[in-house]
């Protein structure tokens, strides 16, 4: 298989229309003998004057069974000549356009009543779908064809049964639109606790109690859900909130799904007790790992967990930052053509790394001669803590032999949306852990953001590859990027990262929103589709229409607006049956509608940041756990001050002091901390 990447393409002398495009995953298909287009008018206009249909093919460089699929199918000659003679091949790369993704995955859905990747769809010159699946094997295997007899029966249903066909693409069209629009409709219910109460009991009902998180295999990490679970306790104190918490995250933390040697964890596990992993590492999922262990280690005081925080982010550091700032996209599953090779031991490799600590190392991280993988090991830690820290030496041998093996490829994509993630959780690291080099990290990511993605009237671009930026800017890109801004100023308290954030808000304000509430997931010029997405439940990442409620939230207590409150609250409140109903597929809602409900504090500090009397307040509100405020900081200047939060409140007798408000309504001022620190926890 060609690993293609920008600028470095083997293999190319018959390369299809692919070879110009940015995209690692499209690039590596650049060579295959199947005829593919990248999604275009182009490729729609042949179909029509060739009056074939569409095979629209959708996946991601760090897909095991997009790679599998590519090896049996779209490499192959066989395979190849028959798409090529009935079909338009078009090739997706699913994390540059997440919309396309999104509708297409919902047919699927509704067709076969599951998903994933790599998606296959059959398309009429239209677009719409008519027949779809996912991994199709090159022999029939367990009930299922095998690729070229779906190829073969799609054709003939096309010559001799097209108006069913299109029918039916016409039908799945209108179902996809209902879901779409699904819950507009709703009668508001007034925001209430029953709703937080209701999804929580539901969570502790569903919780696996021997292993941690929720579901069988494959089992996926949950992080929003985690994160709600600590906002759920902190406001009301229930100790098991804490505890599904505090197992989920240990359980895999100490499992296989966790780079025991490097750091960083790997997609989902195969198994249902973090053992076995699939071993693509994503940014996404460690952006939001980072933060809820930084988080529960703030709320329990558990080093252990701040231990994994800073693990994950060095991790980030060291392999997925490029040198103008950006996060890449993602890690492959395979190298030297095998999955998981390059993470896996064999108990003779440990024994030759770890000198005496050898029969420790080996008990305390399950190895055995056997293994537990393909007949190697994938490390597991079963010691105690104490045992942990007096191996990093042994870790470290491991670490430096295993740098000399052959890497997993890289996807040198940079996302908006998933460096906004990690961008929140460099910047929220840096001022808990008073990490210098994860504030730079933040910073310049920052800076790369709004220089390299960002149009000249100040509008977004979704991704950029090799210097070039491309594809308008999706909603998650502008709610996820507005949440990482937020955190830079709370760290930094610079303007220019506040006005930022607000520039992008009111940019998606304008172009985002929905008729009924909320808002769709393209712009208003944004290409016509055949349904206008709009994601309302989360996937491994957040929902762009909850991630945008929860930043306007913040923004209403900097900005002083309550006009963004109105613009969250009666949305949120026709979600809450689907939330109380359904609380695995709406962690990142349940968090929106925990801070609405606390209600938040908007937190002013009027002061010299590096006086003393300043730092001082600082320090007790960056003491332990705060999920439910915003924090502005600065002195009033010529030019006005930094955000509307610090309008008219000045020093007090010359001395630093805070200003504790809420819904808009603020207390005295206090100058001592422990006043504050009453203030705060009252």
């Amino acid at each position: 298989m060609i690993e293609g990447r920008p600028g470095g393409l083997r293999g190319l002398d018959n390369a299809n229309s692919l070879a110009h495009e940015t995209s690692p995953y499209l690039l590596q298909h650049a060579a295959n003998p199947v005829h593919w287009h990248p999604w275009g008018e182009s490729a729609f206009k042949k179909a029509r004057d060739e009056d074939k249909p569409i095979f629209l093919s959708i996946g991601y460089s760090a897909c095991h069974w997009c790679h599998v699929m590519a090896r049996e199918s779209f490499e192959d000659e066989a395979t190849a000549a028959l798409l090529n003679e009935h079909f338009v091949s078009i090739k997706v790369d699913r994390e540059e356009r997440p919309d396309l993704d999104q509708v297409y995955m919902a047919a699927v859905q509704a067709l076969t009543g599951g998903g994933g990747w790599p998606m296959s769809v059959f398309l009429t010159t239209e677009g719409h779908p008519f027949y779809g699946g996912t991994y199709f094997p090159p022999i029939p295997r367990f009930n299922t064809p095998s690729f070229a007899q779906v190829l073969r029966a799609i054709a003939d249903a096309w010559r001799n049964r097209r108006p069913e066909l299109e029918r039916g693409g016409r039908r799945l069209v209108e179902a996809i639109e209902r879901q779409a629009a699904g819950g507009s409709d709703v009668r508001p219910l007034p925001l209430g606790r029953e709703t937080l109460d209701s999804a929580f009991r539901d969570l502790q009902r569903r919780f696996d109690r021997a292993h941690g998180g929720w579901g069988g295999a494959p089992k996926f990490p949950q992080p929003m859900i985690l994160e709600f679970l600590l906002r759920h306790h902190h406001g009301t104190g229930d100790a098991g909130a804490l505890a599904m918490v505090t197992k989920t995250l240990e359980a895999m933390a100490r499992g296989g799904m966790y780079d025991q040697i490097g750091g960083g964890f790997h997609r989902y596990s195969m198994d249902d007790h973090w053992s076995v992993p699939h071993f693509e590492r994503m940014l996404y999922d460690n952006a939001q790992l980072a933060r809820v262990y930084l988080h529960a280690w703030q709320a329990t005081g558990n080093g252990f967990f701040r231990v994994i925080a800073e693990e994950v982010l060095d991790y980030v550091k060291r392999e997925l930052t490029c040198p103008d700032g950006g996060f890449a996209s993602a890690q492959d599953a395979d190298s030297e053509g095998e999955e998981g090779r390059f993470f896996i031991w064999t108990r003779s490799e440990i024994r030759d790394l770890s000198g005496e600590d050898a029969e420790a190392f080996i008990r305390a991280y399950g190895v055995t001669s056997g293994g537990n993988f393909e007949g190697r090991n994938i490390l597991r830690f079963a010691g105690d803590m104490k045992d942990r820290a007096a191996m990093a030496v042994t870790r470290r041998n491991l670490f430096e032999a295993r740098e000399k093996r052959i890497h997993p490829g890289r996807d040198e994509k940079v996302l908006t949306s998933w460096n906004g993630l990690m961008l929140a959780a460099f910047a929220e690291a840096a001022r808990a852990l008073d990490r210098e080099d994860y504030r730079s990290a933040a910073e310049h990511n920052a800076d790369f953001l709004l220089g390299a993605l960002r149009t000249r009237d100040g509008r977004l671009f979704h991704t950029w590859t090799a210097g070039r930026a491309k594809h308008n800017g999706f909603l998650e890109d502008y709610s996820f990027l507005i949440e990482g801004l937020l955190e830079l100023y709370q760290t930094t308290f610079e303007r220019r990262w506040y006005r930022a954030a607000r520039e992008l808000a009111e940019i998606m304000l304008a172009r985002f929103p929905s008729p009924g509430g909320g808002f769709f997931d393209t712009g208003d010029d944004h290409e016509t589709l055949i349904v206008r997405p709009r994601s309302r439940q989360d996937n491994a990442t957040p929902s762009g229409d909850a991630l945008a409620a929860a930043v306007l939230l913040k923004l209403a207590g900097l900005a002083v607006e309550p006009n963004y409150v109105d613009l969250v609250r009666e949305p949120l409140a026709r979600m809450q049956p689907l939330m109380a109903r359904f609380p695995l597929a709406f962690g990142q809602r349940l968090q929106v509608l925990s801070y609405a409900l606390a209600p938040p504090m908007e937190i002013a500090i009027v002061g010299d940041p590096v006086s003393p009397d300043t730092q001082a307040l600082l320090s007790v509100v960056r003491d332990g756990y705060r999920p439910f405020h915003v924090l502005a900081l600065g002195m009033p200047g010529p030019d006005g001050p930094p955000v509307p939060l610090l309008r008219d409140r000045g020093l007090v007798n010359g001395r630093a002091a805070a200003y504790v408000c809420r819904e808009f309504t603020c207390r005295a001022p206090v100058t001592e901390p422990e006043a504050l620190r009453k203030q705060l926890d009252e």
